[in-house]
């Protein structure tokens, strides 16, 4: 698949007949909303975990050094807690520019913390991606979170500024947690 998945999203689900769309958060669309909302609420999907196994060529690093942006892998048992937005379907012409590097998007069910339930869209980079780094031990994510930059600044400040936004939601995900913890140790030798 190719790095730009802009036409394949619209050619793959039209939305221009329907008067609002659910879309799923879980990374930065959780703190850095620059699209406008009609509604936001806080939800979870079942099946899926975070990780930063995603390369990002346009935005975290370059495409001779991407760095380590977050995807949803399957994962049976588990719940994803992020962000809902009810948007105008008109909202995707940004969205699918923003999340172009390798993420397809699909309607999920979603669960909304008062319990009410929606079809969601979300954005995932599975590992038939060009993109796709796949994972890797602990550490050497984080070191290589910790030394890549790209057109929308430090990678570890994507870590950080959705480790803080986890927290403030209640999210308990291990998985960034550790990455963040360990990010911050590394920048804290080098500073």
């Amino acid at each position: 698949m190719a790095l730009d998945t802009t036409a394949l999203n619209r050619q793959n689900h039209r939305l221009d007949h329907l008067d609002d769309v659910w879309l799923f958060g879980y990374g930065s669309l959780i703190y850095k909303v620059d699209f406008p909302y009609l509604e936001r609420r806080a939800a979870s999907i079942q099946g899926w975990a975070r990780r930063f196994w995603q390369g990002s060529h346009d935005h975290r690093g370059t495409p001779a050094s991407p760095g380590r942006v977050a995807t949803l892998v399957e994962a049976p048992g588990e719940t994803c807690l992020g962000m809902a937005y009810r948007v105008s379907p008109d909202t995707f012409e940004h969205l699918d520019h923003r999340e172009k590097n390798g993420y397809l998007r699909f309607f999920t069910p979603m669960t909304f913390t008062d319990g009410g339930h929606a079809e969601g869209l979300v954005y995932v980079a599975g590992p038939d991606n060009a993109a796709f780094l796949g994972p890797a031990p602990l550490e050497e994510m984080a070191e290589h979170i910790a030394r890549s930059h790209g057109p929308s600044g430090a990678n570890a400040e994507y870590l950080l500024h959705l480790a803080k936004a986890l927290e403030d939601l209640g999210a308990v995900d291990e998985h960034v947690s550790g990455l963040a913890r360990r990010v911050e140790a590394i920048m804290a030798t080098v500073a």
